[in-house]
């Protein structure tokens, strides 16, 4: 049996995750479309790790450990299985007769969720509720309505008691984060790029637990993950553009250190104040290319920590393409080179990211990559509220 490289990086820490960022409800056509894409000879051989990853019939004997969801992620699951969806929404009309189209979309985002997260039951029961999460995110497009997000999420946590809710790294996010941990609701905290995003986060999550426990709250069922959203970081704001300003030049190898050093400042603040939450990267690249050959360093630096790694099915096929044979060596504490550290604090938009204190709770919302992914992820929502508009009557 050839090892996945994902199956050789879960080696490296005991407690290592990999899940995938992505509904459950489109695995298997996935899979089958990467098969057809294979070469033939390999395909057999393929087939076998793409049902170790993850198998629809057992997933409690598979790989991945969880599942991400996000509204570009949802939407794919209505590009990828339109009539399946359609039926959904079918069905849901028969139900709810007069129901408007924000409401039908809402209602079908969360039989997605509920679907998706049926299928790691299993997992989750003989896990002991370790494992088996899937997480459902509150509507972007209310990153600062606190009374509406903490609405949503209770509603998403009604559906099955392994759904973790997706709540954004805003100064409102984190008091819905402290509200759902006080009543022992599992939380993943997204649209994170900034070390102060990950703090408070955790801070949050710090006072919530301390009601909860003051009040009796049954906390057997209850997990909490921070995301750093780490290539969204690099990718979408002004690293770059600030280091051309600037004179500095700024290589693809420096931009995976400046994602790698927020990271890992924050796992390494994590475990030194004991933190019961568990850092999660997302937004992961094969990068960089050095000398004519693919690395990923998002997998590779951070090999041997006790961290969840989602990831979605394109970068899953990179992996496969280009990391067959890599042996991973634990690297989670090695540090960024000490050279392109100084040049990296050199640039404003670097040094207040890498700084605890750098964001205050109110500034988190405009910060460059969380603008364009809020925009991207509310993009999503307005693409799916279309789709369930279609299946209404004329009006």
């Amino acid at each position: 049996m050839t090892k996945t490289p994902f199956e050789k990086l879960m080696e490296t820490h005991p407690d290592l995750e990999i899940w995938w960022d992505s509904s459950p409800l489109i695995y298997a056509s996935w899979a089958e479309g990467f098969l057809k894409k294979t070469d033939s000879v390999k395909r057999d051989g393929l087939r076998d790790q793409l049902k170790r990853l993850f198998d629809p019939e057992q997933p409690g004997k598979t790989l991945f450990r969880g599942v991400t969801t996000n509204p570009p992620l949802s939407l794919a699951v209505i590009k990828a299985r339109e009539s399946y969806v359609s039926q959904i929404v079918k069905d849901l009309m028969d139900q709810h007769p007069s129901l408007d189209q924000e409401s039908l979309f809402w209602m079908t985002y969360k039989e997605i969720v509920r679907r998706g997260a049926e299928m790691y039951l299993d997992l989750f029961h003989r896990s002991g509720f370790r494992y088996g999460y899937l997480s459902g995110q509150v509507d972007p497009r209310n990153l600062t309505d606190q009374e509406k997000m903490i609405s949503q999420a209770l509603e998403l946590a009604s559906l099955s008691p392994n759904v973790m809710i997706k709540v954004p790294g805003t100064r409102e996010g984190y008091e819905v984060i402290r509200f759902l941990t006080s009543r022992g609701i599992s939380t993943n905290n997204t649209l994170t790029f900034v070390l102060s995003q990950l703090m408070a986060c955790a801070q949050a999550v710090q006072e919530g637990l301390e009601i909860a426990r003051k009040n009796g709250v049954d906390l057997t069922r209850w997990r909490s993950v921070i995301t750093h959203m780490t290539a969204r970081y690099g990718d979408l704001g002004d690293l770059r553009k600030e280091a051309s300003a600037l004179g500095i030049d700024l290589s693809e190898a420096d931009v995976r250190w400046a994602e790698l050093a927020i990271f890992k400042k924050a796992y390494r603040l994590l475990k030194e104040r004991n933190s019961p939450s568990k850092m999660l990267i997302c937004s992961m690249r094969i990068s960089p290319e050095m000398n004519g050959k693919k690395y990923c360093w998002h997998l590779e630096k951070l090999a041997g920590g006790d961290i969840v790694f989602t990831c979605p099915p394109s970068f899953i096929e990179g992996v496969f393409e280009y990391l067959e044979g890599t042996e991973f060596q634990p690297q989670i504490d090695e540090e960024v080179p000490p050279s392109v550290l100084e040049k990296l604090l050199r640039l404003p938009y670097f040094e207040r990211a890498y700084d605890e204190k750098g964001f205050s709770p109110g500034e988190f919302i405009s910060h460059p990559a969380m603008i364009a992914t809020a925009k991207e992820f509310s993009k999503a929502t307005e693409e799916m509220v279309h789709f369930v508009a279609k299946h209404l009557p004329a009006q």
